[in-house]
């Protein structure tokens, strides 16, 4: 039996929290154009990421990287 490595998906945006303890979240925002109106549309969402030494602040830019589950949300650790 083979093993296949899968890409893991690796998003880039900026911290807008650190008050938990070990984790940020991180919004990253994506252009998306409109199927009937042609237009692109700026869409944010926000990722729970595994910061292991507290060392990223809010403002930040970051890079993130898809993980198993450490918890309920969090599938993602800072590069």
């Amino acid at each position: 039996m083979e093993t296949k490595d899968k890409k893991k998906k690796i998003l880039s945006g900026i911290v807008v929290s650190d008050k938990m303890n070990k984790t940020v979240v991180v919004s990253v925002t994506r252009f998306v154009k409109h199927p009937k109106y042609k237009k692109f549309i700026k869409i944010s969402k926000n990722y729970k990421a595994h910061d292991e030494n507290n060392t990223h602040k809010v403002g930040e830019k970051v890079d993130i990287i898809e993980t198993k589950p450490m918890s309920k949300d969090k599938h993602f650790k800072v590069v």
